[in-house]
């Protein structure tokens, strides 16, 4: 199994610092972010100077970028703002390849799952084929991140309300309604917020379609959950291992921003515990 570094836990650092840890760590791949106004990504509309940047601290530190993450929500009702979301994530496809990203992270979107109509099922669909018809272009795979709608509580936790891509509904249907080279970037412990009593986390749905995979869990605090490492709370990670057919690099996610090096080193404790023999290089 070969484990990479997630960038979401890094976003407030300068992306220097995202290889700087990287390298640390002994990982070879390191996911990035373009948008989303957040200090450690590549700004929303990157220049060829950023990105020149940025493949000379590959260069530097010797580590590979193939994983891009995109902010974009295609579920949005009106149809102006959908036009310019769309706009956008066109573009920074462009900007994700020039980067040297060979899989994009995007989200199918934050409407619930109850408050899907026909008309934004359609846009969905029609924003996805638009976007892996770019792909094909741009030489690049599409991975929709498994991920509720996040509301934040006055005591810190959060509260993850189900989507289509946590729902087994929605799910069944995205991989129906989808061209099949569009993948899914398999986040268990995204589902587990929505749906702590499944345990299977909607693997024998998704098990065929996973290019991409973020490895995090959550643990209850509160009014909802708290990010946490994989093997702080209980998601089985070895139970799951052992039944995903997905051979790809797996993306530790630590999210908090106050402890980042000791989240991750917790996360390859337990995968020495459960995956023994992992690669980082």
């Amino acid at each position: 199994m070969r484990i990479g570094c997630g960038e979401w836990g890094f976003r407030a650092l300068p992306m220097e610092e995202h290889f700087r840890l990287c390298k640390k760590f002994g990982f070879r791949y390191l996911e990035f972010g373009i948008g989303g106004d957040q200090a450690g990504r590549l700004p929303e509309d990157p220049t060829e100077a950023d990105v020149a940047a940025f493949q000379k601290l590959g260069r530097e530190y010797a580590i590979e970028t193939p994983f891009c993450c995109i902010e974009n929500d295609f579920t949005l009702p009106d149809s102006d703002a959908h036009r310019v979301m769309m706009e956008k994530v066109q573009e920074q496809l462009r900007w994700a390849r020039r980067c040297g990203a060979t899989h994009v992270r995007l989200f199918a979107g934050f409407t619930p799952a109850a408050e899907m109509t026909e008309r934004l099922w359609s846009q969905v669909a029609r924003a996805f084929h638009e976007s892996d018809a770019l792909c094909v272009e741009l030489g690049m795979e599409i991975a929709i991140e498994t991920h509720g709608a996040i509301a934040f509580n006055a005591d810190g936790s959060a509260t993850h309300t189900n989507s289509i891509t946590t729902d087994r509904e929605g799910v069944s249907r995205l991989l129906r309604d989808l061209p099949a080279r569009v993948g899914f970037n398999y986040d268990p412990g995204n589902i587990k917020a929505v749906w702590p009593e499944d345990k299977g986390l909607l693997l024998d749905l998704l098990n065929d379609r996973i290019n991409y995979c973020h490895l995090k869990d959550w643990k209850r605090h509160g009014q909802g959950w708290i990010a946490g490492a994989i093997g702080d709370d209980d998601l089985d990670y070895g139970a799951l291992f052992a039944g995903m057919k997905f051979d790809g690099v797996h993306l530790i996610e630590y999210e908090p921003l106050e402890d980042t090096e000791d989240g991750i080193r917790r996360s390859l404790a337990y995968l020495e515990q459960v995956a023994p023999g992992f690669r980082t290089a």
